[in-house]
């Protein structure tokens, strides 16, 4: 091969080397990017105190509006003028920006859910290692309602869901 037909050969290779390599570089740019963070600031909606009764029971839910990355909640079940039951909550944003909802029941260990679905009218954490529930989940609804649920596998190894049809009380 005579030297000007390498050198045009060399020039040739350089010059698409030059075009692809900010490709490549933005390839590895773009894959480097931390996933989006989901901001808490989108779940104000379920800020306030929330209520359903039912049977003689009443069982109140309230939030607080998120602030400094993290939503408190408290629910509590009375029957009779006697508490039955309560929980301390807490929706939290995590490293990366994901949200984690955290329960400490009335007699259980504290349990962690990781959001995998967020809208702006529902949400919904999964822990599929945790005994029941599986999946706990909020959704707005018409006129200040509101559906909460927990769902998952129960000791019989059938789905089992329990809905709290909420109404908003402030």
């Amino acid at each position: 091969m005579n030297a000007k037909l390498r050198r045009s050969l060399v020039a040739l290779l350089l010059g698409m080397a030059g075009l692809i390599s900010p490709l490549i570089a933005a390839d590895k740019a773009k894959a480097a990017r931390p996933a989006p963070m989901v901001s808490i600031v989108k779940l104000g909606w379920l800020a306030g105190h929330w209520r359903l009764e039912k049977g003689g029971r009443v069982i109140d839910e309230h939030w607080m509006t998120p602030a400094g990355g993290v939503m408190l909640g408290m629910g509590r079940t009375v029957s009779k003028g006697k508490e039955l039951e309560h929980e301390f909550t807490q929706i939290r944003e995590g490293p990366g920006g994901e949200l984690y909802y955290i329960a400490q029941p009335s007699g259980q260990k504290e349990a962690t859910f990781k959001v995998v679905s967020l809208t702006d009218t529902e949400v919904v954490f999964e822990n599929k290692e945790h005994d029941f529930p599986q999946t706990i989940g909020y959704s707005l609804g018409p006129e200040d309602t509101m559906l909460a649920y927990i769902e998952g596998l129960a000791p019989n190894g059938e789905t089992k869901r329990i809905e709290f049809p909420y109404k908003r009380v402030q």
